[in-house]
């Protein structure tokens, strides 16, 4: 396939996507407004049942470890904090509007989202290490684990073209992204960049989805998290845990490293707890 008929494929896919749903968007209103309570996003989430089930179905998991069930969402929105139940929200519409693209020929679908998880869990915890304040936490599992839906998109178009683009990378040493821009004439932070246009998506995620390859140039308000998702996307692919087409990652430069204050060896000290934290995360594609 051409890169021209790849191009006018991709913005007819993008085009036919359906929107997030509308609480979504009432979600993100509130948490923006400094004087939000949790009594104005109860009441928002209470109109969505289905929003309402997967809050509660989520705090009463493994992954958040709160102890007693609970079942009072107004409740479970003061526990996580107004800032969780955004990124909470965030994720769960976009996991619940991604297509499942049963056809594997280009991504094994279940090693993407391992390698999607490890990188969330891998960034949380390095961003506790890194003393991140504690409500701005699941900002970073949430970037890392929607960094590359722009894979699914390009593999949901042309999955024979994009396992094709992975194996020549793979043969010619290429980091993947080369790999893409090369053979289709776009890379999965491009097409993750018109996901996000599309969706109307602000904030650390959408700048992560956008910009993760080229933290070095970025200049926007998430340089922290930008930075905490390079490494641990890094770490994830080097260490082949789950699968990101990309077997020659390019190793982010020494500023990163130096910004972000996280040493080269950092995963040696945390990758006994990163496959439990996995498992944990794995509510979150069964939500």
């Amino acid at each position: 396939m051409s890169n021209v008929n790849f191009s006018h494929k991709f913005d007819e896919y993008i085009k036919a996507m359906p929107s997030l749903p509308t609480s979504v968007s009432k979600v993100f209103e509130i948490c923006n407004n400094m004087n939000a309570s949790p009594s104005d996003l109860n009441h928002v989430i209470s109109l969505d049942p289905v929003l309402t089930g997967r809050v509660l179905k989520l705090i009463n998991s493994a992954y958040y470890g709160l102890g007693p069930h609970v079942t009072s969402l107004a409740r479970a929105i003061i526990m996580l904090g107004i800032n969780t139940v955004k990124n909470l929200t965030l994720s769960t519409a976009i996991l619940g509007t991604l297509p499942a693209n049963k056809d594997h020929k280009g991504l094994n679908m279940e090693g993407f989202w391992r390698h999607s998880l490890c990188v969330g869990v891998t960034a949380k915890i390095l961003a506790k290490k890194q003393g991140i304040d504690s409500k701005l936490i699941e900002e970073y599992f949430t970037a890392g684990l929607l960094h590359d839906i722009g894979k699914i998109s390009l593999n949901a178009v042309m999955s024979g073209d994009y396992l094709l683009t992975v194996s020549v990378a793979d043969r010619e040493h290429k980091s993947l992204i080369t790999g893409e821009n090369s053979s289709l004439g776009i890379d999965h932070c491009a097409a993750g960049a018109m996901i996000v246009n599309a969706w109307k998506l602000e904030g650390p995620v959408a700048d992560t989805i956008m910009h993760h390859h080229n933290t070095a140039a970025y200049t926007g308000d998430y340089a922290d998290i930008l930075d905490n998702i390079a490494i641990a996307n890094y770490f994830t692919v080097l260490n082949e845990i789950g699968f990101a087409g990309d077997r020659n990652p390019v190793k982010p430069v020494a500023k990163i490293w130096e910004d972000s204050g996280i040493k080269e060896n950092a995963f040696e000290e945390i990758i006994k707890i990163v496959d439990e934290e996995i498992e944990k995360a794995k509510i979150f594609l069964h939500i």
